[in-house]
């Protein structure tokens, strides 16, 4: 009854001594050996994996396509409207006298580092290149790829899905974590936003499952973003003169160029992990947030400025006209040539990235309640979803604008789309620049990269360590860190050598739908919350956690 104070005190059983003292074996056990599986079927076996994994992803992708768009626009309309609500907007995520951590500026650096940092080196260009010349507004015939008629087109979509919805992934996670764990005093892990719906049944069985389908979801979505960012990583170190060994013939990564990136790579970022989110973490993620502004810099000064603005103004003002159609809407293969080619279209866009973004939430969402603490929910919503999004945007067309505008004049030709993306703005710094300037440029996104694989690996090592050990904030199992830093850099590694960025993919979103439930489940038990904690209130019931 909303009478009576919320749960707040679930045990969740952690081993007193030997190897996993202070750690949930029930998690951290199954979690490593479902991993580890993972990891020696793909390379053993690849033809077999790939096969299985095939057959799975194209299953799941022609039955819960509209699962996941309905989805994704629920954890939307739930954070704004939370924020939006004066009642609940004002929320403090904590205690009443709870104050911030951290500042805003390096709050805002940790949550965007972790969360889109790489992608958005690689896609900035990528994305709207790829949507400008195909989009369902061209597949519906109502504008012509590759021709300045669809450059709104190209960043509406392009919006989409690296926008609102998005980020709405990651701060709905966050949300409730931070709601649960630091107003009711429950464990920092994510079975503690299902307690409403099933009270102290999650110490137990139910519990460990649903922790363990966060690690394995949040593996499987950093080995995703890790996967595009060593292709560019190694991509870079070859633009710079490191040497054609660690490019392949036909373009992409060598065998051993992946492997000595991933060796600096979560080498660096199992240390940082090591030194915990105060230190490491801290510093790489306002090092790269000041590179990042230096980058944004260079394209507003000798990138294509104008018309970068005026496709920032055009398609930003589409995208929010649109949005509300386009986060409902389902396209299905009626044996038309349209209908057909819509649904493929949204099957490898859209409902990829609602997968990629879900399979990334665990590991993103308990990372920002971890350094939200104090924050009021209109501010997280506002910190978490609307300015990321705003600098994405903002990214997405001074750099792609400058790579779409370069085509249209001529100047590119098909230099920069017909590039792979992991080359694409190594290609146009080519363009734009004389040879030892874009010698350096190459050499300064080669740092950034590193910087973001790094702040985003190190983050990932932490939070499952952080879920292994019940919610602990900073567990003390420097080999159990060590072990998920090689994990990681083996499921990346396995699945790159032994089935390209496409295995990675498959595996991602097969992983990503079991956590696409319990984030639903995390919906309905924050709403249950918010209401009856309101309840609460207006009795004089106690509804947070006072420390004795």
């Amino acid at each position: 009854m909303a009478y009576k104070p919320p749960l707040m005190d679930l045990h969740i059983a952690t081993t007193r001594r030997g190897f996993y003292s202070g750690f949930t074996r029930s998690v951290a056990i199954p979690s490593k050996i479902l991993v580890s599986a993972l990891i020696v079927w793909a390379i053993t076996v690849p033809e077999n994996a790939a096969s299985v994994l095939n057959a799975l992803n194209g299953a799941m992708l022609s039955s819960f396509a509209s699962w996941y768009i309905w989805v994704v626009a629920l954890f939307l309309l739930l954070c704004i409207g939370l924020a939006l609500v004066p009642s609940t907007g004002r929320l403090v995520l904590g205690l009443p006298d709870d104050k911030p951590e951290f500042s805003r500026f390096s709050w805002f650096s940790m949550m965007f580092g972790a969360g889109i940092g790489i992608g958005m080196l690689t896609f900035a260009t990528a994305e709207p290149m790829y949507h400008f010349a195909n989009n369902p507004n061209v597949i519906m015939g109502e504008t012509t790829g590759s021709a300045s008629s669809n450059v709104t087109a190209a960043y509406v979509w392009s919006f989409l899905h690296w926008g609102f919805s998005a980020w709405a992934c990651y701060a709905l996670v966050g949300l409730s974590l931070a709601y649960f764990s630091y107003r009711r005093g429950l464990p920092l892990t994510v079975r503690s936003g299902l307690t409403p719906l099933f009270g102290k049944h999650l110490s137990g069985i139910g519990g460990h499952i649903v922790d363990i389908v966060a690690v394995v979801a949040t593996i499987l979505g950093v080995a995703q973003t890790l996967g595009f960012g060593v292709e560019q990583f190694v991509a870079g170190l070859s633009r710079i003169g490191f040497g054609d060994w660690i490019i392949s013939e036909n373009g992409k990564p060598s065998a051993m160029g992946i492997v000595v990136a991933l060796i600096v790579i979560l080498g660096a970022s199992t240390l940082s992990a090591l030194s915990g989110v105060g230190k490491g973490i801290k510093w790489l993620s306002n090092l790269n947030m000041g590179l990042s502004f230096f980058l944004l810099a260079f394209f507003i000064i000798f990138g294509s400025t104008f018309f970068g603005l005026g496709s920032l103004v055009s398609g930003l003002s589409a995208y929010l006209v649109e949005l509300p159609r386009m986060l409902f809407t389902v396209w299905h293969a009626d044996g038309t040539e349209t209908g057909d080619a819509l649904a493929a279209w949204q099957g490898g866009w859209s409902v990829f990235y609602w997968a990629w973004w879900i399979a990334f939430a665990p590991f993103v969402g308990v990372f920002l309640a971890r350094i939200s603490r104090g924050r009021s929910i209109r501010e997280y919503v506002l910190g978490a979803i609307v300015i990321p999004s705003l600098m994405c945007f903002v990214w997405f067309t001074i750099v792609g604008g400058t790579a779409i505008d370069l085509t249209l004049n001529a100047t590119a030709g098909d230099a920069i789309s017909g590039a792979g993306q992991e080359s694409q703005l190594f290609v146009m710094l080519d363009l734009i620049l004389a040879d030892g300037l874009a010698w350096g440029m190459a050499a300064i996104v080669v740092v950034l990269l590193l910087t973001y694989l790094v702040t985003t690996a190190d983050s990932a090592i932490l939070i499952v360590n952080t879920i292994n050990a019940a919610g602990e904030e900073n567990p003390k199992g420097r080999a159990h860190i060590v072990f998920w830093g090689v994990a990681l850099s083996l499921v990346v590694g396995g699945l790159l050598l032994v089935g390209g960025l496409n295995a990675i993919k498959t595996a991602m979103v097969i992983g990503a739908l079991p956590f696409s439930f319990v984030m639903f489940l995390m919906c309905i038990a924050l709403i249950k919350a918010v209401i009856r904690d309101a309840i609460r209130d207006k009795n004089g019931v106690q509804s947070f956690y006072v420390a004795e």
